[in-house]
């Protein structure tokens, strides 16, 4: 069986959420009190994830990320890593992480198989890292990021969600940042996760504001590279900057989405597949392998959830339109 859904588009791209818990608390992520949290029994157990993406690669998934809640506060992630990256068909093993914990297992994780590493940092500035956080430390982050650069990522880029009032100055630093240590930024559009409910339209920053905020802050014009992102690789359409030659990802979902192109689905930590992050329909995995179902049966079961994908998602940006459930919940 081949993953292509009705619309003709080929799933080859899987996003495994590890854990809905997180160390930090991003004010665009989840609200400052946190989530209801799924009881441990309920989360996937390393035996049943490798299954699962087993069966995914078989339909056709050659590149799978790791994600959470924060997926490096889950015990012995550098031995799910290793499982996942010598599975056949598996061609690329990437992670997403606040880079909290990194500093201790950037080269672990390399040595087991991980290809590609994101690291979110919102800000550079200690202050305004920790009120975005709300918990984060920064020099735990840069530790991390270094560490990373020494373990010999063959992909390293770094995650910013652009935010008007609160980052949007620090663009171009964030930028000079990564160049200068041959690492790509991404900057991402915030999106309106659990009915908006920590979503504030006045704070939503376009990707192509970010862009003329970094033009303007940088000199010289950003052109966008013809064919890049959206693909096998993900979602971020690549731009480049003119008088540098270095290159700058931008994911808005919102206002340059990149639904006709989407070649992903999600696996939550509980064991549901999503095939849209904006879109709270899934499938439990979880409950058939528990009863015993055999990998024909979970196959069948994941090539009908992908059938089912929906040709986009409802995002506004006004904060409404996306569904119920918080991106930690759903894996991000």
């Amino acid at each position: 069986m081949t993953l292509i859904d009705s619309f003709r588009r080929r799933v080859t791209y899987l996003r495994v959420s590890l854990t809905d818990r997180c160390n930090y608390r991003c004010a665009y992520c989840m609200p400052a009190d946190g989530v209801a949290l799924r009881p441990r029994a309920e989360l996937l157990s390393f035996e049943e994830i490798e299954r699962v993406v087993r069966c995914f690669a078989r339909m056709g998934v050659r590149r799978v990320r790791l994600t959470g809640g924060e997926p490096t506060v889950r015990r012995d992630v550098v031995e799910l890593a290793r499982r996942l990256a010598a599975l056949p068909g598996i061609d690329e093993l990437c992670l997403t992480t606040n880079g909290h914990l990194l500093a201790e297992l950037a080269r672990p994780l390399r040595e087991a198989g991980v290809r590609s590493l994101n690291v979110s940092l919102d800000s550079l500035r200690a202050d305004r890292f920790r009120a975005i956080t709300r918990r984060g430390d920064l020099d735990a982050v840069l530790a991390g990021i270094e560490a990373a650069r020494a373990a010999g990522f063959p992909s390293l880029k770094l995650n910013a969600v652009g935010l008007r009032g609160i980052n949007e100055d620090e663009l171009a630093d964030l930028c000079r940042f990564a160049w200068q240590r041959e690492i790509v930024p991404r900057f991402i559009e915030w999106m309106p996760m659990g009915e908006g409910e920590a979503f504030s339209p006045g704070a939503f920053l376009s990707a192509r504001e970010m862009r003329a905020r970094i033009e303007a802050d940088l000199g010289g014009r950003l052109e966008p590279i013809v064919g890049a992102g959206g693909g096998i690789a993900g979602p971020a359409r690549t731009w480049r900057h003119a008088p540098s030659g270095r290159d700058a990802g931008f994911i808005a979902a919102l206002t340059e989405n990149f639904c006709e192109t989407c070649n992903r689905v999600r696996l939550t930590s509980a064991g549901e597949i999503h095939t849209c992050l904006a879109r709270d329909e899934a499938v439990s995995l979880r409950d058939l392998l528990r009863a015993g179902a055999t990998d024909d049966a979970l196959e069948e079961a994941i090539l009908a959830s992908v059938i089912g994908k929906q040709s986009g998602h409802a995002f506004t940006t006004l904060g409404c339109g996306g569904p119920r459930t918080q991106m930690v919940a759903i894996g991000g």
